[in-house]
């Protein structure tokens, strides 16, 4: 079992999981060393202090972990869309970092680390659903490609260097803090485009389904693997339920018509090759080992959603 007080270090600790799961570490005690490589983050939870560093960069990484217990990795540098359009970029943005950063942990003492993957990509289309962690492993993306790739990298680590790896595959994040305007992040983009009467735009009739999986409780997740996942295994965090791109749209404007404003428009595209058509993920390992269970339904989370950021659409008009 992890050092609950030891130093836990999150890369990429500032962005959309990062905040959320950074939070939840203080609340557990920890001292949480957060790295990213932005300016000094004024606004971090009691116990937490901020370090710039560039990941890609092995000199900004020496010495990094030498009083760190625990580091996750949240780091990475594209999304689906990206990565098919420049496939290059994206193994020379993703894989040199994550190799760099194996390597200054093989140099450590840590006692966890834990690899952020993605359950969403790393299957490719699915034989059965719900997928659990021993389906075949089948990316249609290069960005499901290279996760795929620092998964063996990190295992590789482990068998070779004594690496503490844990690989998690978490399902699509959403919650109340997901910008909408950055082309990732279904539920946000839709909540957006639907403020803006801005068309939101769906691949295929009723687009794709996926499992999506409120950030906190992703967060949850993380924090008991901490404690009582086991070294060398590889975790799913998902709700085990598909919804598709035209059902959040519904939940959307069920939201929209309370408030006064008018559904969103729809544009249906041709489906994309890159976009896996249905992904649900199987978190029954996850459950069995450290007794985790989502909270928060998505209802519920679409709720708290489309309160947060109509709050600032209403601000900022």
């Amino acid at each position: 079992m992890a050092n609950h007080n030891g130093n836990c270090c999150v890369l990429g600790g500032t962005g959309f999981i990062g905040t959320a799961l950074v939070a939840q570490l203080c609340r557990s005690g920890r001292r949480v060393q957060v790295v990213g490589r932005g300016p000094a983050q004024a606004n971090l939870p009691t116990g937490a202090t901020y370090l710039h560093a560039d990941v890609r960069d092995p000199a900004s990484l020496r010495g990094l972990f030498a009083s760190a217990a625990e580091v996750i990795d949240l780091v990475y540098g594209s999304v689906p869309k990206t990565s098919f359009e420049d496939p290059f970029a994206d193994i020379q943005n993703n894989l040199p970092a994550t190799v760099a950063v194996l390597e200054e942990l093989a140099r450590s003492h840590v006692e966890r680390f834990i690899y952020l993957s993605s359950g969403g990509t790393v299957y490719g289309e699915a034989s059965s659903l719900p997928i659990s962690e021993e389906h075949p492993t089948r990316p249609i993306s290069p960005y499901g490609v290279s996760k795929l790739a620092s998964e063996r990298y990190a295992d590789l680590y482990r068998v070779c260097r004594d690496v503490p790896s844990i690989i998690v595959r978490p399902g699509n994040a959403y919650g109340e803090c997901q910008a909408g305007n950055v082309g990732q992040g279904f539920i946000a983009t839709s909540m957006w485009c639907c403020l803006r009467q801005k068309p939101v735009i769906i691949f295929g009739e009723r687009g794709t389904t996926r499992d999506y999986i409120h950030v906190d409780d992703i967060a949850t997740a993380l924090l008991v693997l901490l404690d009582k996942g086991l070294v060398g295994d590889t975790y799913n965090i998902g709700t085990g339920i598909g919804t598709d791109n035209q059902q959040i749209i519904d939940l959307v404007a069920r939201m929209a018509e309370h408030s006064g404003i008018a559904a969103p428009l729809v544009e249906i595209n041709p489906s994309r090759p890159f976009d896996v058509k249905a992904n649900v993920l199987d978190a029954s390992k996850l459950e069995l080992v450290t007794g985790w269970q989502p909270r928060i339904d998505l209802h519920e989370g679409i709720q708290r959603c489309w309160g947060h950021m109509l709050d600032i659409h209403a601000a900022r008009s």
